[in-house]
């Protein structure tokens, strides 16, 4: 690191200067300029000028945004003396942003990076009011994620979605793999923006990138001081309130960062067995930034975020679709209790940009204790069958992962044909779970022969894992150039299982002795791309690229029939894949088209062994999925705004045999789950200007759900279903009100269900208002 610092006073170094100025030749203010892949950035000043020292020579894209003016990208040539630059702004009204994303871990513009990328900018995630990952259904082209309740989703993207623990589409957040659904964060608040890359991407985001990557970037705190106060208040008691400033400690050196949101509501569903809210809870998330900047070269950021959840209903389910749909937010349950969450997330990162090469270091730590307060209804039911346990002390069920990440890059100033990528991975997770299955007086009902007992469960899990990985792009000249990628993941699982047998009132007896099991993964993804530039503004590309879902052992749990100790192999993805990107009318009107066609093998599903007639998770399926993607997004007239985004998904089951009765059954032709054959969105606003300084803002959205299921067997389905949503408020630059609605028509839909039938119902129609400034 000395070296690295020092040698940023050995090169020859010049001086970038200008002005920013709008159509109507007049000064922007505060508008931010950033020169990508490197640390320098400033602001404009109430002249509109701006100045950066000490910068290489080189060949740069310069980035510029503001308030009110659509985002802009230049490529500057910097030689050897100091240059002025005149740089213009549009209005946002008359041009869509030039959007930058990281999705190859490299600043770019969007629409000349060959993948599928859905991009939503910090106005955009507002305007959807996103404030939950799950929120992002519909809204990205053949992406669909729900959850049972317990404040965790599962997320499916083109057809490939989660049929065994580990996830099938990552998320990032701020750099960080949020490793399992165990440590990962949600809540959405303070977004720079969020990238959502379809299709897998195992070459550069490794394990669990089988179905594709979503990357939220929070806002980092720079010399400019900002911030933020919002208040939200809705029916069924909603409360939100979030808060954030960014400033310098000291200009030009030391930058500090700290939001937080508080979010509480009196829950949709009402237990009719004593007839009290269900599912009353409010959170606590909170993000920290302290950014020290080196020099020009060298910057350290530490990062950290804490979730506190108290959720007083989780796994608000009925006891199968027809009770959902029939008794809407009712639920029939005699054992009540309130799920704790301890989420701490910290990253420390360091990003050192050289003449000769980038280096980022990222450094993480991920801890969650997760357990409920008393036992948990496992039946779903009034009767007093089968309930959980899991507070035997924060000893179990406190989930531990370090990750450390080096990586390297070509600079930002080279002007050769080749930019690389290559780096390292690894991490670490341990998860300590105990977990009891209670059977109560009506056991038998639910076919326990004995009742009254207890059958803990006890399962330590160790695992660990590296990787190396490179990308080189190569343009051959400006109209093509060529993307190849290769990662080699290598994986260690021990598993440890202990069972235990305690009568009520008595001391327990050992059912499953201490034992173990290891396991070792490997995986290699490769990448390759072909991208042909028709013009600056129409770009094709054609893409072969693979993911895989982490390989594993399977848990000791109640049922005797699905044993643990069995080890399967990872699953793999290969996606075949030809897009277009394309911007028309002076940058007014975009449209992105893709097709995909994507082959999983070794899919981890639930298998009958026989004749011993037990159940494990193997590797015994094979699905194809195929589709298109298109996504638009217009400035149709001054202040009218249209995007639209569909997708559609054919996805089946070629091989599959699961248990059945203690049977095999072959499920050959079946339709994956969680993957709705249709997603669309249409989203319309315009914005009427009552002054200077003030708008009226209209919005509305239409959102379909297609035809979806929810087991392997295809008997629990939910038909296409419609929602409307929209907002309506003023807008300045300081100060936000608005009215907005969600789920207007009060549709009732299936959003969640398991395989045995237990189902939760998608929110029920919403209201409220948001009051917003901005400083």
């Amino acid at each position: 690191m000395l070296i690295i610092y020092c040698s940023a006073y050995t090169q020859n170094l010049v001086k970038v200067s200008g002005v920013i100025t709008n159509s109507k030749s007049e000064p922007v203010a505060n508008a931010t300029i950033t020169l990508l892949n490197t640390n320098y950035n400033t602001t404009s000043n109430t002249k509109g000028e701006f100045s950066i020292a000490n910068i290489p020579a080189g060949v740069y894209t310069i980035h510029i945004s503001s308030i009110a003016y659509a985002s802009s990208n230049q490529v500057i040539t910097i030689s050897g003396k100091s240059q002025v630059l005149n740089l213009k702004l549009k209005d946002v009204s008359n041009q869509l942003d030039e959007v930058v994303v990281t999705a190859q871990k490299r600043e770019e513009e969007v629409q000349q990076v060959p993948v599928s990328i859905s991009t939503l900018s910090a106005k955009q995630v507002q305007e959807y009011k996103l404030w939950n990952l799950k929120d992002l259904t519909g809204i990205i082209p053949n992406l669909y994620s729900a959850g049972p309740g317990d404040n965790r989703n599962v997320t499916g993207l083109r057809g490939v979605a989660t049929t065994s623990y580990d996830p099938a589409v990552v998320t990032y957040i701020d750099g960080v793999n949020q490793f399992s659904l165990d440590t990962y964060i949600p809540q959405l608040f303070d977004i720079e923006r969020i990238e959502v890359l379809r299709g897998p991407q195992g070459t550069l985001y490794g394990r669990n990138a089988l179905g594709g990557v979503i990357n939220v970037i929070t806002k980092q705190p720079s010399n400019q001081t900002s911030g933020f106060a919002e208040l939200n208040f809705g029916n069924y008691g909603e409360q939100r309130y979030s808060l954030g400033l960014r400033a310098p400690l000291i200009k030009d050196k030391l930058f500090l960062g700290v939001a937080g949101v508080y979010s509480a509501f009196n829950g949709f569903y009402t237990n009719v067995f004593n007839n009290t809210k269900f599912d009353k809870q409010h959170f606590f998330l909170g993000n920290y930034y302290l950014k020290f900047l080196a020099n020009e070269k060298l910057t350290l950021t530490l990062n950290v975020k804490n979730y506190e959840n108290r959720n007083n209903g989780p796994f608000q389910l009925a006891g199968s679709p027809a009770d959902a749909l029939s008794n809407p937010f009712k639920v029939d349950q005699n054992a009540t209790t309130k799920i704790i969450d301890n989420i701490f997330n910290a990253s420390l990162s360091a990003n050192y940009t050289g003449s000769n090469f980038n280096f980022t270091s990222v450094s993480s730590y991920q801890e969650n204790y997760r357990y409920y307060t008393t036992p948990i209804d496992g039946d779903f039911s009034p009767i007093d069958a089968v309930s959980i346990i899991n507070n035997y002390g924060s000893n179990w069920n406190n989930v531990k992962v370090g990750t450390q990440e080096f990586r390297f890059s070509s600079p930002a100033l080279s002007v050769s044909p080749i930019k690389w990528t290559a780096g390292l991975y690894g991490f670490y997770r341990y998860s300590p779970t105990k977990v009891g299955t209670h059977f109560g007086a009506d056991a038998a009902d639910v076919g326990s022969p004995i009742n009254n007992f207890t059958s803990i469960n006890t399962n330590i899990e160790r695992n660990y894992g590296a990787a190396a990985f490179g990308q080189v792009v190569y343009t051959i000249n400006p109209k093509w150039d060529i993307t190849a990628g290769l990662r080699y993941d290598a994986e260690h699982k021990k598993e440890e299982v202990k069972g235990e047998f305690q009568p009520d009132g008595a001391g327990g007896t050992i059912t499953q002795a201490d034992t173990s099991s290891k396991a070792n993964f490997k995986a290699f993804t490769p990448k390759l791309t072909v991208a042909y530039h028709l013009s600056d503004n129409n770009n094709l590309f054609a893409t072969y690229s693979r993911g895989f879902r982490a390989g594993g052992i399977s848990q000791l749990g109640s049922d005797p029939s699905q044993p643990p100790l069995y080890a399967y192999k990872p699953e793999y993805s290969d996606n075949y894949e030809i897009g277009s990107k394309n911007s028309f009318f002076n940058k007014r009107l975009r449209v992105n088209i893709s097709a995909f066609y994507t082959l999983v093998n070794n899919a981890q599903v639930p298998t009958l062994i026989l004749p011993s007639a037990i159940t494990v998770t193997q590797n015994a399926g094979k699905l194809n999925s195929k589709g298109i993607e298109a996504e638009l997004a217009a400035t149709v007239l001054k202040g009218l705004n249209v995007d639209y985004n569909f997708g559609y998904t054919h996805a089946r089951y070629t091989d599959l045999e699961v248990p059945d009765n203690g049977q095999a059954i072959n499920l050959k032709g079946n339709h994956q789950v969680y993957t709705p054959d249709v997603t669309s969105m249409l989203a319309l606003q315009y914005a009427y200007q009552l002054d200077a300084n003030m708008q009226l803002i209209a919005r509305g959205e239409w959102k379909y759900i297609g035809n979806q299921y929810f087991d392997l067997a295809n008997h629990i389905e939910q038909k296409g279903y419609s929602l409307f949503n929209a907002h309506l408020g003023i807008s300045t630059k300081w100060f936000d009100a608005f009215l907005w609605g969600q789920n207007l028509a009060n549709k009732k839909y299936i959003d969640y269900a398991y395989d045995f039938g237990a189902s939760h119902l998608g929110n029920p129609k919403t209201y409220g208002i948001t009051l917003r400034t901005n400083f």
